[in-house]
């Protein structure tokens, strides 16, 4: 798909839903939030899945001010969730929502899942923003989770979208995207790697559907109007991941 335009959030005639998803590690947004705050605007998003949202001193009202400065509302998530974090636009109907804490390694930090059940249109998915584990054992044993989840979930369709740390050469990615669709292999638009943005090489962060929804483009958003580099540099210490995905009416 090259540098072409990502398709625009739409309901289609048939009830099926064109949306709009971004991942983003947000750092605990300790570095510039105005920043951040351009790039989510200007990927227009339907759904966010925030990775490293604050954790401590009124979180809730960092995340609330992050939503309302990107022109969208939280959803669920953020310390409660360990830090995975979902924001919407008023396209979605929020079904349910729960966050989930996974099972603690003694020494390493703890690692949640936020995850939503919306409807767009037609269209009805599952939602989950993961940030797992740095260690390889751990993190392997964290996707088994995840996608027991999805599964647990009962829903047509599904989104997992986050920072997986680890490349898609990587036994977790591979494990994903085994029974996901690795929405950037699939379909490649803008740029690939995602950390770090002063010198990105490494392909860390991404975005998975379950197999009925359709990618339409999915990559780095390095070109689309609004989102400059300058701001890309100062919003965080990764890249974000945007998608457009065509899910199906149920």
């Amino acid at each position: 798909m090259g540098n072409t335009a990502l398709p625009d959030s739409r309901t289609e005639t048939d009830g099926s839903a064109v949306v709009r998803v971004l991942s983003y590690n947000v750092r605990s947004l300790r570095d510039d939030e105005d920043a951040l705050a351009r790039v989510v605007r200007a990927c227009a998003p339907d759904l966010v899945f925030v990775q490293e949202a604050p954790l401590f001193y009124r979180w809730r009202k960092h995340a609330a001010r992050l939503a309302a400065k990107s022109e969208l509302l939280v959803l669920t998530g953020g310390a409660s969730a360990a830090g995975p974090l979902l924001l919407c636009s008023l396209r979605a109907d929020v079904e349910r929502t729960e966050e989930v804490l996974l099972p603690r390694t003694p020494g390493l930090h703890r690692r949640g899942l936020a995850t939503a059940v919306v409807r767009i249109g037609g269209a009805r998915l599952g939602l989950i923003s993961c940030h797992l584990s740095l260690q390889a054992d751990e993190r392997y044993e964290q996707t088994g989770l995840l996608l027991d989840r999805l599964k647990a979930m009962e829903v047509p369709h599904g989104i997992v979208a986050g920072d997986i740390n680890e490349r898609p050469e990587g036994r977790s990615f591979r494990r994903l995207a085994t029974e996901l669709q690795d929405c950037r292999a699939v379909r490649p638009w803008g740029g690939e790697h995602t950390f770090t943005p002063t010198d990105p090489r490494r392909r860390i962060d991404a975005v998975f559907a379950t197999p009925g929804i359709e990618v339409l483009g999915c990559g780095v958003p390095t070109d689309l109007p609004g989102v400059t580099q300058k701001d890309l540099r100062a919003a965080t210490d990764h890249l974000p991941v945007l998608a457009a995905l065509r899910v199906p009416a149920v």
